[in-house]
């Protein structure tokens, strides 16, 4: 197991030195620099605690990939993960609320970080629908297939893959339950709530299909070099199904940072470490056969994946704190683990 976290634990000690570093060079004080380690390393543990699923859910898909594009997501997936989601995309979404460029928006948040953190949390509503919806969209699909035959929680999984039949039965669903949520709220959060909503389902949809589409692929000119061309293109549209995956796990996190700390670099070194970390269990998780070996584990991984799509969609009407999600996250891959070992146990002894 260490072989696989050395590299994360490098990038761990690397990233609080920067972070304790660039506090000094700002303030001079001791005590603010020991405090921004601290901060860095809390946000390092809540991402890691709300992705473990998210490690589970990519090594379902990884396992399909070739070694190419393995690697690739390893390497250039993470760059995408931290300086995309962490950096690119907080300072997006700031500068298009404030109709700002992003250099202004990296100023503001280096000078004005309170204006920052009010807009960036302002934007909660949109980001939280878009990507609620998408993940409940994997979460339905996993469900919902009538090839499914291993089951864990029968009086659930059962009845979603009887109806599961039934074409288009996905996308029902999760607009029904759109649909529903929205229905609740106020007029005004109506509309800021469904069309992220919507484009969350749309963006499952297209990137789902895309991938489909280039893994089924076949080229009739050459037999060899269409195999090639087709395990390639299927690569990449299981890594770009896997990058939009990554970014709507990372959402509620991102924007739940500001509630600690109004320091976007504690705030990108700090879900920057937990990302490293997440990717070296992800790996693990692949190269040792994990999902092989603990039946209901995937299961458990799929459920949380539900949960907090769930806490995401419901978030207008309470708010549940990022440590309480990772927590559920986590006794729900718990049972199941726990629950896969006692099913094991119990089918030796008969």
């Amino acid at each position: 197991m260490f072989k696989y976290l050395r590299g994360s634990i490098l990038i761990a000690i690397i990233g609080l030195a920067l972070a304790m570093g660039f506090e000094w060079y700002q303030t001079g004080s001791t005590a603010h620099v020991w405090q921004a380690g601290f901060t860095a390393l809390i946000l390092a543990v809540l991402e890691i605690s709300l992705s473990f699923d998210n490690a589970v859910v990519n090594a379902t898909v990884i396992k399909k990939m070739d070694a190419i594009w393995k690697r690739r997501f390893l390497t250039w997936g993470i760059l995408i993960a931290v300086f995309g989601m962490r950096l690119v995309f907080p300072l997006g979404i700031v500068g298009l609320i404030a109709h700002i460029n992003p250099y202004d928006a990296l100023m503001m948040s280096l000078r004005e970080p309170a204006k920052y953190a009010e807009i960036m949390t302002s934007a909660h509503l949109t980001v939280s629908a878009f990507g609620g919806m998408f993940l409940f969209m994997v979460f339905l699909h996993f469900f919902m297939n009538e090839d499914k035959e291993d089951h864990w929680i029968h009086v659930i999984e059962k009845p979603l893959v009887m109806i599961s039949q039934y074409k288009g039965v996905e996308i029902i669903v999760a607009l029904i339950a759109l649909l529903s949520i929205s229905s609740l709220m106020e007029a005004q959060d109506q509309i800021r709530f469904l069309i992220p909503g919507l484009w969350g389902m749309i963006t499952y949809l297209l990137v789902h299909s895309f991938s489909d589409f280039l893994e089924s692929m076949e080229l009739t000119r050459d037999a060899n070099l269409s195999a090639k061309k087709t395990l390639m293109s299927a690569g990449f549209g299981m890594f770009m199904y896997l990058e939009i995956l990554d970014a709507s796990f990372s959402f509620d996190g991102v924007i739940g940072a500001f509630a600690i700390t109004q320091s976007l670099v504690q705030i990108m070194i700090g879900l920057s470490i937990g990302a490293f970390f997440v990717r070296s269990l992800t790996l693990y998780l692949v190269e040792k056969d994990t999902l092989g070996q603990i039946r209901f584990l995937e299961h458990g991984a799929f459920y949380a994946l539900g949960a907090l799509s769930l806490f995401m969609l419901l978030d207008y009407f309470f708010h549940i704190p990022e440590w309480l999600t990772g927590v559920a996250g986590a006794v729900i891959l718990g049972t199941s683990i726990l629950w896969s070992f006692y099913v094991d146990r119990d089918r030796r002894n008969t």
